[in-house]
């Protein structure tokens, strides 16, 4: 006592005025107080942050601990919330590392000032990429480590005094007895962890997750007010198995899982009321040897298990624990004829309903036009619609195996449903006869469109491929139209120099613009994005497409009908007669629509088309092959721009990785070594961050969501004209292209993989060059 009175002993004119050394003293006894009293010190640095950072006039503060497994510096508590975890080593690299490895208080007035720094350890140095990732400029740092028996806890450190002052004597007396009340409470923490296990230890003793990170668990889940276990899942990206497995150990009984094909224990469900189940979350889930199973989200809550108890009185009862989130799906399966059917699933039972289980194989007994058929067109539709699907595949098969329904989302097709056999003829013959198709003709490939009205909403246009398969089946494919309006060319995904050249080609007065890519990659879009950015009053645009996609006023949009001879050529020649001043034609799939198109581009007109090529290079040996003459093709070309789509990382949960260096050198080769340092210019480093899928419930575990596009534009430069009119080959035209600055596919595939959008897996799925 009498040391501390002696260290708070100070003049006014050295540090405050008495009376505010006296409220000094007294705001930190209480400050101390409520932290040794404390449960939970992480609720009361949330609570008092603000006075903790008051009573140093200071601006920020930050409380590291020790982690267990890594020890290194955690903080465990940050205010400002721009950067979501810091990480040290404990060594004298840092101020923080320098005051738990030294064991000593550290003040510095200028974190920049390197004199300051090398006075108290030549190796001390601020990094200022907390800073740069922040945005917030350190200062003045007083640190202190914490320590209880000479063993190191962690640190404590306040940040930039408000009146731009060195922290003063009484802030250095201060700091010391706060980190030796935080020594104590941390270390009566510890040693309660070590009598006390919890239900995720299994997690921390298998270094799945560290004591910090589950603590920023906790604090995250109080935050959005969700399960923890939801959190360590979609956050921290733990598995279902080894979390089921930490509560098994914990709880001491077993662990259920939610499966779709659960069995629905109907007799055990009866009686109960779901608000109830849900409020208390458990359910029955069978009877097993005469013992009723219980899943269970807490079996150690003695209330829950007594209600159970109540509820099933004088039957032998058996706990297994289970997710919060998996109990309730489990009620929603099981209590399902407690309430109103999911329509799909309602239809599929009103079907069985009408015949008897004997004649469940003869298909052809259902009729396109039953009106349970018509729902359940209509609902696989809709479905699609809602999910965000492009194309809709029923593949039936042979026999009594069970028709397939997958929808294409983001590119990738995904299991919908799978529908008894006997209902395989129906749904065919009702989408055949929604698109005007002859239903009695199974041995040809049929081709039709279906204008789908939605209720609310503005109807869809559907194309329709039917194929007949092995087993005298036909498989139907559904392309889903959009009507949404373009899309403009700034959110398209194009590096900058891409996006400036692009549009500079599009505001030409004259000219031919390709794009080119596989079906699907995205080319009518791009097209739509463009003629959206030039389309206004003084310009006259007809568009010939198959189908017409995208819809835009000012555009005088013709749907070309090949079955009376109304194809792309006829358009063209149809178009120069009415005053156009561009022309964008779907496709250039023959010699006579390219021809009018090329002579369409020298005559004044501006034109847009696309091309079913790899890339932009073999796009003008493809047209060349095409008989087109090099000398008109050279000088009417403007660019042709080369796209395919990809799958992009899920923003939620994608996991930063630091790649070895020979992954980078990987990298740089496939990119080519002398342009990834004349273009992206980046060096190999220890700190370096890419990114892996992880898998959430945004993007339904894929760890992808939505797509973005790759680019490989090639410019119609003087160089590029000269090789066109020589004829020369595909490797001379890249290289040249190259050479005038164009970027392949793979390279812009590899910056963005470098700037954390997409994976090289993904990139190496869509291109090879």
């Amino acid at each position: 006592m009498h040391n501390t009175s002696k260290a708070l002993s100070l003049k006014p004119a050295d540090v405050r005025g008495l009376k505010d050394e006296v409220e000094y003293r007294e705001k930190l006894h209480t400050i101390c107080n409520m932290i040794h009293a404390a449960k939970d010190i992480d609720d009361i640095l949330i609570r008092k942050e603000k006075e903790i950072t008051a009573l140093f006039q200071a601006e920020r503060l930050t409380v590291y601990t020790i982690d267990g497994i890594t020890d290194r510096l955690v903080s465990r508590f940050k205010s400002g919330d721009e950067i979501k975890a810091i990480d040290l080593p404990v060594s004298t690299a840092s101020i923080a590392g320098h005051a738990a490895f030294k064991h000593k208080l550290i003040n510095v007035y200028d974190v920049r000032d390197k004199d300051e720094l090398t006075k108290i350890h030549p190796q001390l140095q601020f990094d200022p990429r907390w800073d740069a990732q922040s945005g917030y400029t350190t200062k003045q740092v007083l640190a202190h480590p914490i320590v209880f028996k000479k063993y190191l806890l962690g640190a404590l450190q306040v940040i930039n005094r408000k009146n731009n002052s060195r922290f003063d004597p009484l802030d250095e007396s201060a700091i010391r007895q706060l980190a030796d009340t935080f020594g104590i409470a941390l270390y009566n923490q510890k040693r309660m962890r070590k009598f006390q296990s919890h239900r995720y230890q299994y997690l921390i003793d298998t270094q799945q997750i560290t004591e910090a990170q589950l603590q920023k668990a906790a604090a995250l889940a109080r935050k959005e007010q969700v399960p923890m276990e939801t959190i360590l899942i979609d956050t921290f990206h733990i598995g279902k198995k080894d979390l089921g497995r930490s509560l098994s150990q914990y709880h001491r009984v077993p662990f259920v899982e939610f499966q779709p094909g659960m069995e629905k224990p109907r007799a055990l469900m009866k009686g109960l009321k779901v608000p109830f189940l849900r409020k208390n979350a458990w359910v029955p889930l069978r009877i097993e040897n005469g013992v009723v199973i219980i899943a269970v989200s807490d079996p150690n809550n003695l209330e829950i298990i007594d209600e159970i108890k109540a509820v099933f009185s004088g039957r032998a009862l058996r706990f297994f624990v289970s997710l919060r989130q998996d109990i309730m799906a489990m009620i929603d399966l099981f209590a399902d004829h407690l309430k109103e059917p999911a329509p799909i699933d309602d239809i599929l039972v009103q079907l069985e309903a009408d015949l008897p289980e004997v004649e469940l194989q003869a298909s052809d007994d259902y009729s396109e036009r039953d009106s349970t058929v018509v729902q359940l067109v209509n609902k696989i539709i809709l479905d699609a619609l809602e999910q965000g699907a492009s194309d809709i595949h029923i593949e039936p098969y042979s026999g009594v195996l069970d028709t397939q329904i997958r929808f294409r989302v983001d590119g990738i097709c995904r299991l919908y449903r799978n529908m008894p056999s006997s209902y395989k003829k129906a749904i065919v013959s009702r989408i055949k006869v929604m698109a005007d198709l002859d239903i009695a003709e199974r041995r040809r490939p049929q081709d039709g469109k279906i204008r789908f009205g939605r209720f609310g909403k503005e109807s869809v246009e559907l194309r329709v491929a039917t194929i007949p398969t092995q087993g005298d089946v036909e498989d139907v494919v559904i392309r889903l139209l959009s009507n949404e309006k373009p899309l403009p060319l700034e959110a398209m995904d194009f590096k900058t120099e891409n996006l400036e050249n692009f549009i500079r080609a599009i505001e030409r007065p004259y000219g031919i613009i390709f794009v080119c890519g596989p079906t699907g990659s995205g080319k009518t879009t791009t097209l739509h994005a463009a003629l959206n950015r030039i389309n206004d009053v003084t310009k006259k645009i007809w568009t010939a497409e198959d189908p017409v996609e995208l819809t835009q006023k000012g555009l005088r949009q013709v749907q070309v009908q090949p079955k009376i001879h109304f194809d792309f050529a006829a358009a063209m020649r149809a178009f120069l007669r009415a005053d156009p001043d561009v022309i964008m034609v779907g496709e250039m799939r023959d010699r006579e629509t390219a021809r009018i198109g090329i002579e369409a581009s020298l005559t004044g007109h501006l034109v847009f088309s696309t091309l079913h090529t790899n890339n932009a290079p073999e796009s003008i040996v493809r047209l060349l092959d095409m008989g087109m003459d090099p000398f008109n093709f050279s000088d009417a070309v403007i660019c042709i721009l080369a796209q395919r789509l990809m799958p992009r990382l899920c923003e939620k949960c994608k996991q930063p990785v630091h790649p070895r260096p020979a992954d980078f050198e990987a990298l740089v080769r496939e990119y080519g070594e002398e342009l990834f340092h004349r273009h992206v210019g980046v060096d190999f480093s220890t700190e370096m961050v890419l990114y892996k899928p992880g898998g959430c419930s945004k993007c339904r575990r894929t760890g992808y969501s939505g797509r973005m596009a790759l680019h490989e534009l090639l410019m119609g430069t003087d160089d590029i004209k000269r090789l066109i009119q020589t004829g020369a080959s595909v490797e001379a035209i890249r290289a040249q292209a190259i050479k005038d600055g164009m970027t392949t596919l793979k390279q812009d595939g590899i910056e963005k993989v470098l700037a954390g959008h997409c994976d090289m897996a993904q990139v190496r799925k869509v291109c090879i060059k």
